[in-house]
């Protein structure tokens, strides 16, 4: 069984529900199980550190979940057009892995949610695409083939699985949103073991 992994950063909750519905069309695909791990938050120095593993919820993310993975779908909450410093914070240390071209070759995809609809979330997007690209990995988003991004009136972007969570973050995932993390999951087993079969 191949290992999608499914990697993000979530404050409030909305990312944690996309990644599980990430999850859920990542293992639509048969022979392709999804991995989740999400990352700690940071801190100043001055603040007492956590755990080595979260007291509830998906367990913290090693390098072997990268090396081993045959797929990636990070996600993040918006902040400011760019995503959350906790996932930035542990791209930046898998320079290791980048020096041995450990994920060149295999699929990305992204996805975010934000407070306001005009939250930054594509621009989000993108900024999580950089570190991809710069480890050689494939990005994949969703395209307009899949019928839900022309009608969704919530959350859905061509660069990948979006949700409008609302100001008190209180919104729940619209059926939209969820089925077009399912298909941004999907797309990125079956490309995943595509390539991983015929790479």
């Amino acid at each position: 069984m191949h290992e999608v992994l499914v990697l993000y950063y979530s404050r409030h909750g909305s990312v944690k529900n996309m990644a599980v519905h990430v999850a859920r069309g990542i293992e639509q695909v048969d022979g392709v199980t999804a991995c989740l791990r999400t990352v700690p938050p940071v801190s100043p120095g001055t603040v007492a550190s956590l755990p080595p593993v979260p007291d509830d919820g998906h367990p913290y993310v090693e390098a072997g979940d990268l090396q081993r993975c045959i797929g990636l779908a990070l996600g993040s909450p918006a902040r400011f057009g760019n995503m959350a410093a906790p996932l930035k914070y542990f791209l930046e240390t898998t320079t290791p892995i980048w020096l041995n071209g450990q994920l060149a070759g295999k699929p990305a995809a992204v996805f975010t949610s934000s407070t306001s609809i005009h939250g930054g979330q594509e621009s989000t997007l993108l900024s999580m695409m950089i570190p991809l690209l710069h480890h050689g990995m494939l990005v994949l988003g969703i395209p307009y083939t899949e019928p839900l991004l022309h009608q969704t009136r919530s959350g859905g972007t061509p660069y990948g699985a979006s949700h409008l969570a609302g100001e008190d973050n209180s919104n729940v995932l619209s059926d939209d949103e969820r089925r077009l993390c399912q298909a941004l999951g999907k797309r990125l087993a079956t490309n995943a073991l595509k390539l991983k079969i015929h790479p």
